[in-house]
């Protein structure tokens, strides 16, 4: 397994690849690799010849209040996980590779970004259809891979792939869970025990919705309400949002016809979680 630390090394190796006539996945990340993050790479290693992992925590997807500086970091143990799974390059650039002094270019996905987690990180989406439309032209893979459990960042992606005419498909993988079920995140790793407990209300409310939508209710309202008073009852969260969105549009709906995203996102103490179901209107 190779680390390279420039795009033009990046670059060299995987035009080498297709000379080769080998496919390539990509796995975009902010490091600090877990299951969740192993699940796509399993899944780019079984779906394509060679497998790149990006492994950048990316400034311009943070806000001035955000955890930047704080965010985990841990490149030897990412490296032994990717190794493992049989990851063949990881890029781990610096930011002064990704970014030039004077970088003035952006990428807005627009309408698609401005719900759920746009709302309250407005400019979060713009720089991570930056970043990873740069990964996508460094890397140039046949197939990138997404968490479910970042189900906004997945229908930006996919819109912003789409609406540019990139040549390679994106691939959607399902949110891993903690045998308790809370979703796992890089960020579970601020909480403290008694956080941890009480973290355990986003999947409680998801499993909620996730069983009234299965049950025949169609009524966003009634089950938006129902997973609030799961939430606040717990005296440690406090909800950023609680919200059902059309899954292709991500736009506002209180009415499951369609396939329909029901997403949350919650802080336990200082940590802002998020987690989400996918449900389809009942036959």
């Amino acid at each position: 397994m190779q680390i390279e630390k420039t795009a033009a090394g990046v670059r060299a190796q995987v035009k080498a690849w297709k000379k080769e006539g080998l496919s390539v996945g990509l796995v975009p990340t902010m490091g600090y690799l877990h299951e969740g993050h192993k699940s796509l790479i399993d899944r780019a290693a079984a779906e394509n010849d060679r497998v790149v992992v990006s492994i950048f925590v990316n400034p311009i997807q943070f806000g001035p209040a955000e955890d930047l500086e704080t965010y985990p970091r841990d490149l030897e143990a990412d490296s032994k996980l990717c190794e493992q799974a049989g990851v063949s390059l990881i890029f781990a650039p610096e930011a002064s590779e990704m970014y030039a002094e004077d970088f003035s270019t952006y990428v807005d996905a627009g309408k698609v970004t401005e719900e759920l987690c746009g709302k309250s990180r407005p400019t979060h989406f713009r720089g991570v259809c930056t970043v990873v439309n740069k990964l996508f032209h460094i890397a140039a893979p046949d197939r990138a891979y997404f968490g479910q459990k970042d189900a906004q960042q997945l229908a930006v992606i996919r819109r912003m792939v789409r609406d540019l005419n990139m040549d390679l498909e994106i691939v959607g993988c399902p949110i891993i869970r903690e045998e308790d079920g809370l979703a796992k995140s890089s960020r579970n790793t601020y909480l403290s025990e008694e956080e941890r407990k009480a973290a355990l209300v986003l999947s409680k409310a998801v499993f909620k919705a996730e069983e009234m939508a299965e049950g025949g209710e169609k009524d966003g309202e009634k089950i938006l309400e129902a997973m609030r008073n799961i939430i606040t009852a717990e005296p440690l969260a406090r909800i950023d949002y609680v919200e059902m969105v059309r899954w292709d549009t991500i736009e506002v709906s209180r009415i499951i016809d369609g396939p329909t995203l029901i997403a949350i996102a919650v802080f336990i103490g200082k940590t802002r979680l998020i987690d989400n179901v996918l449900v389809r209107a009942a036959q």
